[in-house]
């Protein structure tokens, strides 16, 4: 999880900007700003938008996406919502002819028992120049006081860590107590969208106090300050200095603003990365490359990641290339080198380097893989006392000791024996199924992302670990053929998907599949993936086949003091299951 906050309910999603292109800004009065100025620079999708009505109750942006350019082959670019699971959607494409077939084919298309209508809709202001104009208004038109905002160090530290100044105790008693709201409000879910384990429930809130399962004491580790092991930092203008400033974003695009904040202030940042972001900013300011406008899309210079393990920093600098010729970036990454090995940025101590491209992806096109330039090619990492390989694209835990208590509060969960097989789905680097593999007779682990299942098969090999087995691909599209491959009779899957949960096909996929007898669910944000839960525990259906879950356990572990996200870790188990173990069940 990034340790910038996004704005994640704002429907304007200004992803075209990054199709925009100004070759010179002039002073512009705010009062003559045309907030849809960018429409006319060159191209931008939102000239080609549509709006769908009549959505389904219950859809993923993937799984929508997905009907539209894989099945229907409509050629998108851009989908938008106002919320999750919005009746309505905007939809842009990249020319008339594609906007236009898109109307035709999707009005009165049905989807999951929805027939959807499609109509022209208007493009969306911008809302950097949208502000910029009330602003103006504001104090000029109808001469209203000045809204000073917080100083920048300020607003920062309520963006990223707004329990900093909060006792410690008390932030894990609030996390305590906003986990036993979102399981209550499971409880309450799950018996209304089944109605077999309506009884069951009742009797678990009944003996739990409001809650459909067991709620442990929220777990933690002692180091609540300088745990980040990774953060992605953007390059930008300061708003207070107006000097390229390497940090942290104040707010999101759409809420007005593109400034930079610094973050040497910061708790939770460790000082090896605020030396890292201190020496790489005077780079920034001597370079003969621009720092990247996000309004207008011009520049260069644009993110600086920094990974961070025992003895090591790992830093990947991004830039939009722009038209730059391959002289220029070659000239670049040469200067780059120097500097970290031998120049002022020396004081940082890095030990590896890596180039990165960022540009705006089409449909169907993946990240551009950054480019190993100097030092040692990985980071290395120890958990539960094992050792683990890190590339810089990798999914690791940003809170390495906490992800301990983490890793051990799952097997505590699940009680594997010798004689189980645990599926690791969305394994990323192998983490959590080779902490397990001591305790299991086997591991199963599958991801998307090619280079850590090469990482995951790299930490097998370290470790001197023999029973596992990691596999790549999508989990909706890999898990059966995956658990096809296990030797034990008791199968059990632990889950740790991205922020916004598992796709639904997959949650599908681990319903169908009976091996799976139980699941260990970890989120690092119950909220949104609170559809997944309850979609393991919904009666069986045409798309929800196989004997539902019910949740029996769960922990909260804490991975982000300061701020207001936890883990929860949870124990579904089969209904079959429990009411074998549980035989007085009506």
């Amino acid at each position: 999880m990034s340790a910038e906050v996004e704005n994640k309910s704002d429907p304007i999603e200004m992803d075209d900007k990054c199709e925009m292109t100004q070759e010179t800004v002039g002073e512009i009065s705010p009062a003559d700003e045309d907030p849809y100025a960018y429409l006319s620079r060159d191209f931008s999708s939102e000239n080609f938008k549509i709006e769908i009505k009549n959505m389904p109750r219950y859809y993923g942006i993937c799984e929508f996406r997905k009907l539209l350019n894989n099945t229907l082959k409509l050629n998108s670019n851009k989908i938008k919502t106002p919320k999750r699971n919005s009746s309505y959607a905007f939809v842009c494409f990249r020319n008339e002819e594609d906007r236009d077939k898109a109307i035709k084919v999707l009005t009165e298309y049905k989807w999951k028992g929805k027939q959807l209508h499609a109509i022209y809709a208007k493009p969306s202001a911008d809302p950097l120049v949208k502000k910029r104009k009330k602003e103006f208004d504001d104090n000029n038109a109808s001469k209203k006081q000045k809204n000073y905002n917080l100083p920048v160090n300020d607003q920062i530290k309520l963006s990223t860590i707004p329990l900093v100044d909060t006792e410690y105790e008390k932030q894990l008693s609030l996390k305590q107590e906003e986990i036993a709201s979102i399981l209550c409000n499971l409880g309450k879910d799950l018996a209304s969208a089944n109605l077999e384990i309506q009884s069951y429930i009742e009797k678990q809130q009944e003996k739990y106090n409001g809650l459909p399962c067991e709620l442990m004491d929220i777990r933690f580790s002692n180091e609540i300050n300088g745990y980040r092991n990774k953060c992605e930092f953007t390059i930008g203008i300061n708003q207070e200095n107006q000097l390229p400033t390497v940090g942290f974003r104040i707010c999101a695009y759409v809420n007005g603003t593109t400034a930079i904040g610094p973050v040497e202030h910061l708790d939770h940042i460790p000082d090896s990365m605020k030396l890292a972001v201190k020496v790489f900013e005077e780079f920034v300011r001597s370079s003969d490359l621009e720092v990247f406008n996000a309004e207008f899309q011009t520049g260069h210079l644009k993110q600086f990641s920094v990974r961070t393990a025992p003895e090591q920093l790992m830093v990947i600098v991004g830039i939009h290339p722009q038209k730059l010729p391959s002289e220029k970036i070659a000239e670049f990454k040469e200067k780059l080198i120097e500097f970290f090995s031998k120049g002022p940025g020396k004081d940082a101590k890095v030990t590896s380097l890596y180039y990165e491209e960022i540009v705006k992806r089409g449909p169907g096109e993946s990240r551009i893989p950054a480019t190993f330039l100097w030092g040692e090619t990985h980071n290395f990492e120890t958990i539960m006392g094992l050792k683990f390989r890190i590339s810089p694209e990798a999914f690791f835990q940003v809170n390495t000791k906490a992800a301990e208590v983490l890793y051990q509060s799952a097997i505590e969960l699940a009680e594997p024996t010798e004689n189980s097989t645990m599926i690791d789905v969305c394994c990323g680097t192998g983490t959590i199924g080779l902490s397990f593999a001591k305790h299991c007779g086997q591991i199963l682990g599958l991801e998307i992302v090619p280079q850590a299942i090469v990482d995951a098969k790299e930490n097998t090999i370290i470790n001197n670990i023999t029973n596992s087995d990691f596999f790549v691909g999508k989990a909706e599209d890999i898990l059966g053929s995956v658990c096809y491959n296990s030797k034990f009779e008791d199968v059990f899957a632990v889950v740790d998907p991205p922020r916004a949960g598992l796709h639904q096909k997959a949650v599908q996929q681990l319903r169908k599949i009976k091996k799976i007898n139980r699941l260990i669910y970890i989120s690092c944000n119950p909220k949104m993936a609170s559809k997944n839960f309850v979609d393991l525990g919904r009666r069986e259906t045409k798309y929800l086949q196989g004997e539902c879950f019910v949740p029996v356990k769960a922990v909260a572990v804490d991975l982000f003091p300061h701020t207001n996200h936890c883990e929860l870790a949870i124990l579904f188990k089969r209904w079959d299951l429990v009411k074998k173990e549980l035989p007085t069940i009506d």
